[in-house]
């Protein structure tokens, strides 16, 4: 599977409107997790984050808010950041405008936040735009690492190499609290956030003050 672990700062020049990492001399990092509420995954995550004092930023999806609400109830009353992920995972190259954004304010009936990110990072311009509008009023997320837990082929201990040899502070690091994820999630997310805070890092969620 081709995907990029780093996003080059290329691709950060051709698209500043959308946020990548947060500019910051200090030691913060910036956890995301994407594609769920999951009744094991995100549960697994919430717990971990907990030993940490760790907050994070949860990227739902709005058909699995709406099947594990309890769930999505639970990753803000422990102090997380929830973001629309669309309704339901839809990929904004091969999805007409019309259909992508009503997606995306199905999403927002049910997911109270200011943040999205597009399901794969796909998003065309005018979408990011017609997001940004009145009508939603979302800022785009992106990211500076991406973990690669989805990818069936990669190992957990190559997926925290993947994470520690390219973060930096301010990164902002893509997870998935999926079923896909689950297994190399579980060997990975307690060895970083081990690794991070005994190099003094914090955690701490998204917020549109911070762009």
């Amino acid at each position: 599977m081709l995907y990029l672990k780093k996003t080059p700062w290329i691709l950060k020049k051709i698209f500043p409107e959308r946020v990548w990492n947060i500019k910051t001399d200090e030691k913060i990092l910036y956890l995301t997790f994407d594609d769920g509420p999951h009744p094991e995954a995100t549960l697994f995550v919430l717990e971990e984050l907990k030993k940490y004092k760790a907050k994070a930023t949860f990227f739902c999806i709005g058909k699995n808010v709406k099947e594990h609400f309890p769930i999505y109830q639970r990753i803000i009353e422990e102090g997380h950041k929830p973001g629309n992920h669309t309704f339901h995972h839809l990929n904004g190259w091969k999805t007409g405008d019309k259909k992508y954004l009503n997606d995306i304010s199905e999403a927002a009936k049910i997911i109270d936040s200011d943040l999205f990110r597009p399901p794969y990072g796909r998003i065309t311009r005018f979408q990011s735009n017609a997001i940004s509008g009145e009508r939603l009023q979302l800022k785009t997320i992106m990211w500076d690492v991406l973990s690669g837990d989805f990818d069936a082929s990669v190992t957990g201990e190559n997926c925290y190499l993947n994470v520690v040899n390219n973060c930096e502070a301010g990164s902002i690091i893509v997870f998935h609290d999926s079923a896909k994820a689950f297994t190399v999630l579980k060997y990975v997310l307690p060895r970083m956030l081990k690794y991070y805070s005994e190099k003094g890092f914090q955690f701490q969620s998204l917020r549109k003050e911070l762009f």
